[in-house]
């Protein structure tokens, strides 16, 4: 009877997806938010810029300009300072990773629109991992959007890759890479998969995958929420325009009150 009742009770509400891509998604949570650069700052630019514990900050000419592939949502850039930087709770973070090669041919031309991604763990700390587990979830479910995990490169058309490629891992990913067949693409989600965040370049690890096979599509944060990943995959198949890795003066996106 029991039984009976949950079930009476999820046809009545019903499954909650988000409704992205098709509207912006305005829940609340479902992004940290990136710092956004800024315009003519102050005398304590300089201290603003030193707090970085990864360089994404630095000052070109009257702005601060943000390295996204490094920042780690540290928020020392606007708690504890005076000249603070804004911040913006967007989260289409995603950008091709060779801008002069423009974007990649859309791999939906040659598979419709059911595309299957393998997954490598490059030496990650977990935290994207952990995001990464909610794609497949209801609230996220990215089978409705034509994307599969498949347990073999040999039958995967994206390579998604977090972690800044530890030492025991670079010959995986190699092997991952060289066996997928082609058309492919490479993924790389978080700040070091992008740039080796705060654990590399180093002698345990590579500064990002880019330094070890060519990668198409990066997505940065520490780490990307789950909606900035499916906006890296979307990227992927050309059905999304790109962000940019560094911030301008200003961003446009949903502001922190």
């Amino acid at each position: 009877m029991i039984m009976v009742r949950w079930v009476l009770k999820g046809l009545q509400t019903g499954i909650k997806t988000t409704s992205y891509p098709r509207r912006e998604e305005l829940a609340s949570g479902v992004s940290p938010g990136l710092p956004e650069g800024k315009r003519e700052p102050r005398d304590g630019a300089l201290s603003v810029i030193s707090r970085c514990p990864t360089y994404a900050l630095r000052q070109v000419g009257q702005q601060i300009l943000v390295d996204y592939r490094r920042c780690i949502h540290c928020f020392r850039c606007v708690r504890g300072v005076q000249d603070v930087l804004g911040w913006n709770l967007g989260y289409e973070w995603a950008a091709y990773m060779n801008k002069n090669d423009g974007p990649p041919p859309k791999l939906e031309k040659v598979f419709g629109r059911s595309l299957h991604i393998f997954f490598v763990d490059g030496g990650a700390c977990n935290a994207c991992i952990s995001e990464l587990e909610q794609l497949n979830k209801p609230f996220y479910n990215i089978h409705r959007l034509g994307f599969f995990v498949t347990p073999t490169p040999r039958k995967a058309d994206i390579l998604l890759i977090a972690g800044p490629v530890t030492d025991h891992m670079r010959f995986s990913i190699q092997k991952a890479y060289a066996g997928m067949p082609t058309p492919k693409r490479v993924l790389a989600v978080g700040a070091c998969g992008l740039s080796g965040g705060i654990f590399g370049p180093s002698f345990a690890s590579e500064g990002g995958v880019q330094k070890l096979i060519p990668l198409d599509v990066g997505v940065p944060g520490c780490p990307p929420p789950p909606l900035a990943m499916i906006h890296g995959l979307l990227l992927a198949v050309s059905r999304k325009p790109p962000a940019s890795l560094t911030s301008s003066g200003s961003v446009d996106g949903r502001k922190k009150s």
